[in-house]
């Protein structure tokens, strides 16, 4: 089967403030799996946009065949048989068209038929036909807004196999799907190698990688660092590669003294996924909610910050029954929610870094009638930036021009200047790479280390493992086992994650 090769030379790009991209060089062929890798901030995705039309003003060249290859827009891209599915699956998707609408949503645009007519039975009858290719059981004419997370995804990937492409960008892939899902991504992106489809996975969990991948390159600092083989190098090397020194311990050692019940919840249910819910944390205890993608461990948290309604149940904060019936409601008593999807409801995309860490706390710089004190808040702002280890070229960056692992690091920076007494992690390091991952476990540590009572929701186990005191393991909305971590391990809460009794 015919090789096509793809080179990019000497690519750099610049943003206000900040050189994402320096002389970087990137070369795969179809008929491979390339893994790309870096810390948060490296410049991976940051290059793989330029790849995909996204960013026009770079400077290099771009390479199929040898030839010479004008890419400028995402419909270039598409014309040299370029696709990208982008991390942030909300952005990329129409929520009030059907999943059939939006796989086959180049189709429509370019029109079905040589007058422009768009024949409804056709376009559900092609999504179906892909959707099955992939075993995705999800009905064509199913509103996106009524999606899962792990079925945005996946309709986003059905969009991209519906195009005659060459080379298929994932960026962060894996990040919203379950284990079977994962399995059933990985038959795709085999089947597509098959096809002498070339396929860039961008990824920071390094197992995968190394189960998928062909060839690995890693990126730093907007640097390209070195192109390897997967079967010639191991995980430590390509993680000391990205952060440029050696791996130390991930997890933070710290002894704290557990205080008095903070949060008690009993018998909480909502209309569609929570059953009869209950735990406990206490002060400076770390709580785990573990289970799988779709166990119901977001809507447990979002129930607690009153962003869902709940039927059943009570909350008490240090045995003060609650009423929440709003996020207002949650932070005035005092907790606080760093949710799964952070560019969506975690922070605001469009204003700086500053405006972000200050939101949920505003009333700290108000004087004289409400006028707001823009030098108390800036400095704030600014010490937040330090104590958290922000990359950002100033404090009025806009966040979306921020890095993922940046990007959390506000959503939880802004919830740090408030002081809650109960603090909700949903998937906090979604996204993150080990040096971030690093500091977000640091940073939770210091706040057990301050009395606060945490909840840790994640489907990583050994994050469970390293970070909790005590953990609930969750399936189908309910408590399938309550353990205490020192006296567990990942097989235990595999098994009563996945319905073991």
């Amino acid at each position: 089967m015919e090789k096509t090769i793809l080179e990019m030379k000497n690519i750099s790009i610049e943003f206000p403030g900040v050189k994402a991209l320096n002389n970087v060089n990137f070369t795969t062929e179809t008929g491979t799996i390339h893994a790309l890798i870096g810390a948060n901030g490296a410049g991976k995705s940051t290059l793989m946009k330029v790849l995909a039309g996204a960013y026009n003003h770079y400077t290099g060249e771009i390479f199929i065949d040898g030839k010479k290859a004008s890419i400028k827009s995402p419909k270039d891209a598409q014309n040299y048989g370029i696709q990208i599915v982008y991390q942030e699956v909300d952005t990329a998707l129409i929520p009030y068209l059907t999943v059939g609408e939006n796989i086959m949503l180049n189709e429509m645009v370019n029109g079905m038929g040589t007058k422009q007519i768009v024949k409804w039975n056709e376009i559900h009858e092609k999504a179906t036909e892909i959707l099955a290719s992939m075993h995705v059981h999800v009905p064509s004419k199913k509103l996106v807004s009524e999606l899962t997370l792990a079925e945005k995804q996946m309709v986003l990937i059905a969009r991209s196999i519906s195009q005659q492409c060459k080379f298929l960008i994932l960026d962060e892939p894996t990040a919203p799907l379950s284990m079977s899902e994962t399995k059933e991504l990985f038959r795709i992106v085999r089947d597509l190698k098959a096809k002498n489809v070339a396929v860039i996975f961008i990824s920071h969990r390094l197992p995968e990688l190394f189960e998928i991948c062909d060839d690995i390159t890693v990126m730093r600092n907007g640097e390209f660092v070195v192109k390897e083989k997967i079967a010639e190098t191991t995980q430590n090397n390509i993680i000391e590669a990205m952060l440029g020194k050696k791996l130390e311990e991930q997890f933070p050692k710290y002894n704290v003294k557990i205080g008095d019940s903070v949060l008690t919840v009993k018998g909480l249910s909502d209309k569609e996924k929570i059953k009869d819910f209950s735990m406990y944390v206490k002060e400076g205890e770390i709580v785990g909610l573990a289970g799988l993608v779709g166990a119901g461990k977001t809507e447990i948290c979002k129930a607690l910050f009153g962003a869902s309604p709940i039927t059943a149940g009570e909350i008490y904060l240090k045995n003060n029954q609650l009423n929440l019936k709003s996020p207002y409601d949650a932070v005035r008593a005092g907790i606080a929610l760093v949710p799964e999807e952070r560019r969506k409801e975690g922070v605001l995309v469009f204003e700086s870094v500053t405006t972000n860490l200050t939101a949920p706390s505003l009333k700290k710089f108000t004087k004289y009638l409400s006028f707001l004190d823009f030098n108390s808040e800036k400095n704030a702002a600014k010490d937040m930036i330090n104590q958290l280890g922000i990359k950002t070229p100033t404090t009025e960056t806009k966040v979306q021009n921020l890095s993922g692992g940046n990007q959390q690091k506000v959503a939880i920076g802004k919830w740090l200047l408030t002081d809650a007494d109960v603090y909700i992690f949903d998937e906090p390091t979604k996204g993150v790479d080990v040096g971030a991952k690093k500091d977000i476990f640091e940073l939770i540590a210091e706040l057990a280390k301050r009395g606060k009572a945490i909840i840790y929701a994640t489907c990583e186990l050994s994050e469970i493992m390293g970070i909790t005191d005590r953990v609930y393991v969750i399936y189908d909305g309910q408590v399938a086992k309550e353990l205490e971590t020192s006296k567990t391990n990942e097989e235990e809460l595999l098994f009563y994650s996945t319905g073991g009794r």
